[in-house]
């Protein structure tokens, strides 16, 4: 038996185990959501990264309440965060307080100062305060006054944007929409499960209480174990081949598309695209990356990242339209 044969075996032990909180997350919030395992198994996949999640659905699909229960199953701290047009940037990160008595300026710290930010219709509010926030999931650190406090780890933003009203929002400009490691489209449920949500829902007054499962500890060594998770040269190339055909498409046989894309994807999706594909690997308690884990994840990472043009825009092309052509055309190894 080969030396590399016998270190994926140890490595499949290892994921195995380090992997089987999934589970107990997942059992966890069956017991409050029903259906959205889409959304769950994202928002695990921006957590286990290190990265932000951009969440588009109407109002009433249980963002706020999936969020908020993922935060008492990992036993963090919690806030959601309602964007509203007089917000100020002091709100969310915290602002000086004079204190009298002392005749010194004391720090009162903002509700960013939490493990899971839910930030809720973050297009609401001006730029002034999406940038506070955008600047304080890239830097992991928020200053006030003189200091700089850094955030407590793990520290994940879930923003959401509401795709109906668009009177009175401020869009999120691309270049702040590209720090998102994933942009989610929410759909509505099957009739099986709005039938099952109906039926729960009318229990009223009955209150499920979860169980904390997981430690903040447990996600950050399964972080690291993430990083340890084997990837075939040819699965690296696909990622990028994904990403070139999306800045050069002709290159990739796909040249209807030239005239559709103003902009492709930022490196940032090439990155974000592999650490996506190793957690979705381990969520399935594997070793290795494979093409369909890369496949699994790619529209969620490259939708909010391709700028479409005026033609596109005209025809009624979406980004998601883009994405699909080239996942179907750009050869899987």
């Amino acid at each position: 038996m080969s030396e590399y044969a016998v270190d994926m075996e140890a490595l499949t032990q290892k994921i195995e185990k380090d992997s089987a909180f999934i589970e107990d997350i997942r059992k966890e919030l069956d017991k409050v959501i029903i259906g959205q395992r889409y959304m769950i198994d994202r928002l695990l996949v921006g957590l286990l990264t290190n990265g932000h999640v951009l969440l588009e659905g109407v109002p009433g699909l249980a963002k706020t309440l999936t969020v908020s229960s993922l935060a008492t199953v990992l036993d963090t701290a919690f806030q959601r965060i309602q964007f509203t047009p007089d917000l100020l940037p002091a709100d969310l990160i915290g602002t000086l307080i004079y204190n009298q008595k002392e005749a010194e300026f004391l720090v009162k710290k903002g509700p960013i100062f939490a493990n899971i930010i839910l930030a809720d219709e973050i297009n609401r509010s001006p730029a002034k305060v999406q940038s506070a926030l955008l600047e304080a999931m890239q830097e992991k650190q928020v200053t006030i006054g003189e200091q700089t406090f850094k955030l407590d780890e793990p520290f994940l933003v879930l923003a959401t944007q509401n795709p109906v009203e668009q009177e009175g929002t401020y869009p999120l400009p691309e270049a702040q929409v590209d720090r998102f490691m994933l942009k989610l489209k929410i759909d509505y449920p099957t009739e099986k499960e709005e039938m099952e949500i109906m039926r729960a829902q009318a229990k009223t007054g009955k209150k499920v209480e979860l169980n904390k499962v997981v430690s903040p500890k447990k996600i950050l060594d399964a972080r690291a174990t993430i990083n340890e998770i084997y990837m075939d040269e040819k699965v690296e190339q696909y990622i990028v081949d994904l990403v070139f055909a999306t800045r050069k498409p002709k290159n990739y046989n796909l040249d209807d598309l030239e005239d559709l894309i103003s902009f492709g994807a930022s490196p940032r999706a090439t990155i974000n695209l592999n650490l996506a594909a190793r957690a979705q690997a381990f969520m399935e308690h594997r070793a290795y990356v494979t093409p369909e884990d890369v496949r699994t994840i790619a529209m969620d990472v490259l939708r909010h990242r391709i700028i479409p043009t005026f033609e596109a825009e005209a025809e009624d092309i979406t980004p998601e339209d883009i994405v699909t052509k080239i996942m179907n055309n750009v050869q899987v190894p």
